[in-house]
């Protein structure tokens, strides 16, 4: 799915109809459903491989460039001729959720889409640690289609987890475990939750019914209970500070759950860590992920506070987070191989033009290729440090020559800040921003001081002006 966030003010009512007039600011899209779990794993740092239909139309072209933004392999991605991309439009007036759109099909999807998503989901096993399936009931998961890709994963020797959506659980047989909340769970026992008693009944049904060795029963502010034929209910309270929006928490769940057991984790450990990244993730606005950073944090595994550092892959959830919490991002780039006065200056310009300032560093090879042989003289480890210690500066980013134009559009910032010496110049960018209704901003900088010629003073063995 593709979620779409529209942001804007209220100041009056319409002569229409008694109901609000949205004056829209900005709009944003990123990757929903089983799109978020892509992007909460792909966030982690894991090798995403991702099997689902998407529509011929824009919306489906706007989500496989969400998808080469992340790294992950589409080669699983069929498109289906005559079929809508699902887009899940979010109208937000003052930080307050005024409307949601759907545009959707749910009927099935043709018999030939099935057949050659199952024959690439085939090839794609032997690459495979675990193999997560997110049912959001649109069309793609049917019965029968579920049961030939579930024997072909068990037949592989891996292991399935799933999310489910329905009343008819039966069709999870086969599968290690699976991760529904308590309303799912209650319709699909037929028990009304209501304790700990009942709780135990619908997970005894459930787990008879698909034939499952372990459930995953997440409870919200209750936090969720692992149950399993082979040990005790394993009840974990909730870790939510604050609950903004719960919109994506199911698949933050299956994400963390999925790639704890993948990379070794025993189970109670991956449930652990599953439930304290809902925690965080419900404090944030749409369907956000995780960074390795903030749940190192919340674990109290970090020596210091989450550092400022995200991935390229993270860059697109963070947007929407900020956005979320009505602040305006300003994003800039160089190689920032010694830090000058100019550079300070254009930091601190940079608050004049927004709330969240983002620095994008050229990595190691890239400043080699564009300044030459020698450089950098400080390496890009040590540069992102530099410029996490200032003030004027919210978060660092690296990226690698060629990914400059898609982490602007993974970004989409109101304000690209550039040097006036890029006046005149191609600004890579720079079009994806403004069609977005973003500016780029020029800054003055000062005759004379680069870094370039700082350090050719320093070899000569001179004072640097």
């Amino acid at each position: 799915m593709l979620d779409e966030y529209v942001w804007g003010d209220v100041d009056r009512i319409s002569p229409e109809a008694p109901v609000q007039v949205v004056s829209v600011e900005r709009e944003a899209f990123t990757l929903g459903g089983a799109g978020n779990v892509v992007n909460n794993l792909t966030a982690l740092g894991a090798s995403v491989s991702v099997a689902g239909v998407i529509g011929d139309g824009g919306d489906g072209r706007t989500m496989m460039d969400r998808f080469a933004a992340l790294g992950a392999d589409v080669s699983g991605v069929i498109r289906e001729t005559g079929r809508r991309t699902t887009r899940k439009t979010r109208v937000i007036a003052a930080n307050q959720h005024v409307v949601r759109i759907d545009r959707e099909t749910l009927k099935p999807v043709a018999a030939k889409t099935h057949d050659r998503m199952e024959a690439r989901i085939r090839d794609l096993l032997p690459l495979a640690d675990i193999v997560l399936i997110s049912d959001y009931d649109k069309g793609l998961l049917t019965p029968p289609f579920l049961a030939r890709i579930l024997r072909s994963v068990r037949e592989s020797g891996k292991r399935v987890l799933c999310d489910p959506k329905g009343k008819d659980f039966s069709k999870y047989r086969g599968a290690n475990l699976i991760t529904p909340n308590r309303k799912e769970a209650s319709l699909a026992a037929g028990i009304d939750i209501r304790d700990d008693a009942s709780l135990q009944r619908a997970a005894d049904a459930i787990m008879e019914t698909a034939d499952l060795p372990h459930l995953l029963i997440t409870q919200g502010k209750e936090g969720m209970t692992l149950f399993g034929w082979d040990r005790p209910p394993l009840r974990i309270p909730a870790e939510a500070r604050q609950v903004f929006d719960v919109s994506g928490a199911g698949d933050t769940v299956l994400s963390l759950l999925g790639l704890s057991l993948a990379a070794g984790a025993p189970l109670e450990e991956a449930a652990r860590l599953a439930n304290t990244a809902a925690g965080i993730v419900v404090g944030k606005v749409g369907a956000a992920a995780v960074s390795r950073a903030e749940l190192e944090n919340a674990l109290g595994r970090s020596a210091a506070p989450a550092s400022k550092f995200r991935s390229l892959a993270e860059l697109a959830a963070l947007s929407t987070e900020l956005r979320g919490a009505g602040r305006r991002i300003v994003l800039t780039n160089g190689c920032f191989d010694l830090l000058h006065t100019g550079h300070i200056m254009l930091f601190q310009e940079a608050k004049w033009h927004g709330d969240a300032l983002i620095v994008a560093v050229d990595d190691d090879a890239s400043v080699r290729a564009v300044k030459g042989p020698g450089r950098p003289v400080i390496g890009q480890d040590q540069r992102v440090r530099l410029l996490s210690a200032l003030d004027a500066v919210d978060y660092v980013t690296v990226f690698s020559q060629g990914q400059l134009d898609v982490l602007v559009r993974a970004v989409g910032p109101d304000v690209l800040l550039k040097g006036s010496n890029y006046q005149g110049r191609e600004i890579i960018g720079r079009e994806a921003v403004e069609a977005a209704g973003g500016r780029v901003v020029f800054i003055p900088t000062i005759d004379g001081l680069s870094a370039d010629a700082i350090i050719d003073h320093i070899r000569r063995g001179e004072t640097a002006p």
